[in-house]
């Protein structure tokens, strides 16, 4: 039971309410200055769900994903969010944003299932990127 519980817990803390929207994640990561990560997948994808049952929760559970906003974007009930975000049609794609002194925003993705192992590469980059203040890329991510 408590085993049942504490992935029920985590799930929610993953994924948050809906999972945490993506305009939900982005208002964080600007409030607490720190790189937006956004899932983007489909239910009906194999390597969207590798990613949203395994990968995801695992970093999760083992701190990970602390230092970001997380978002999951859904390609087919958020089409227009996720053609805004998406770079190319495969997925799932796992984008990090992390925001530079100017206002601008540097991107970088991982596109197909990937191990955690390459999501912490990610992750570390941005959080390094928007803490150096890093090379920007043009492109707002805003709605």
């Amino acid at each position: 039971m408590v085993g049942l519980t504490a992935a029920i817990a985590l799930q929610c803390a993953v994924w948050g309410a809906n999972p945490a929207s993506y305009n939900a994640a982005l208002q964080d990561a600007q409030k607490q200055q720190r790189p937006l990560l956004v899932l983007v997948g489909a239910s009906w994808c194999p390597g969207c769900q590798t990613m949203k049952t395994r990968v995801i929760p695992s970093l999760a559970k083992r701190g990970g994903l602390k230092g970001v906003s997380f978002a999951m974007v859904d390609a087919d009930a958020e089409a227009e969010q996720a053609r805004q975000l998406m770079r190319g049609g495969s997925i799932p794609q796992l984008i990090a944003f992390s925001r530079m002194p100017d206002g601008q925003w540097h991107r970088e993705q991982l596109i197909g299932e990937v191990s955690e192992t390459a999501v912490q590469s990610l992750i570390a980059r941005a959080i390094r990127a928007q803490q150096a203040g890093g090379e920007t890329v043009a492109g707002a991510i805003g709605n």
